[in-house]
């Protein structure tokens, strides 16, 4: 029990070593030439205007939101190409209908205990294709209302990132 406690106690304080080591080298040798512009406060490279309970640029929230949207939408492919992927090697001609590569893919696309499928249960060819086209379907129809989403975003202007909030001056007044 002792040597299990010596272990965490050890690993506890190499964990804290390689975090305060580079922390305490770096502020052994890094210059400090504190200036007016380098101790200004801002906000991802704009300067604050006004308090900060009243100014915030909703720019910087619509993008992180719609990066999140998309980016959580691209992670449903994974498991789309994993399916679309085995019904692919279960279509394939090459692969005998009683084999036992076949027995696994089906296990693994109907989601069975390893070793529990009998060869006469496994996915035929033709329910393997049926299965990819489908999941073909499937995933297009899924990519076309991402894009719809997409261009409903674009149309409206929240991934211009300088956004005009008034009317744009026809050319004839400007001159004037």
């Amino acid at each position: 029990m002792t040597e299990l406690v010596g272990h965490i106690v050890l690993f506890i304080i190499a964990g804290i070593a390689i975090v305060a080591i580079p922390l305490i080298i770096g502020r052994l040798v890094r210059p400090t030439l504190p200036t007016a512009e380098k101790d200004a406060i801002y906000e991802c490279g704009e300067p604050t205007i006004g308090s900060s309970y009243i100014q915030f640029d909703l720019r910087y929230y619509t993008v992180a939101l719609l990066f999140i949207i998309f980016d959580v939408e691209v992670a449903f492919f994974y498991p789309w190409a994993s399916v679309y992927g085995g019904a692919m090697q279960l279509a394939d001609s090459r692969l005998a209908s009683n084999s036992e590569a076949r027995i696994q893919i089906s296990e693994k696309l109907l989601n069975v205990t390893p070793g529990t499928l009998d060869a006469s249960q496994a996915i035929t060819k033709e329910t393997a294709l049926q299965i990819g086209f489908v999941s073909m379907i499937d995933i297009a129809v899924f990519f076309a209302v991402l894009l719809v989403g997409f261009a409903y975003v674009w149309k409206r202007g929240d991934l211009d990132w300088v956004r005009a909030y008034q009317k744009p001056i026809p050319v004839e007044d400007a001159a004037a």
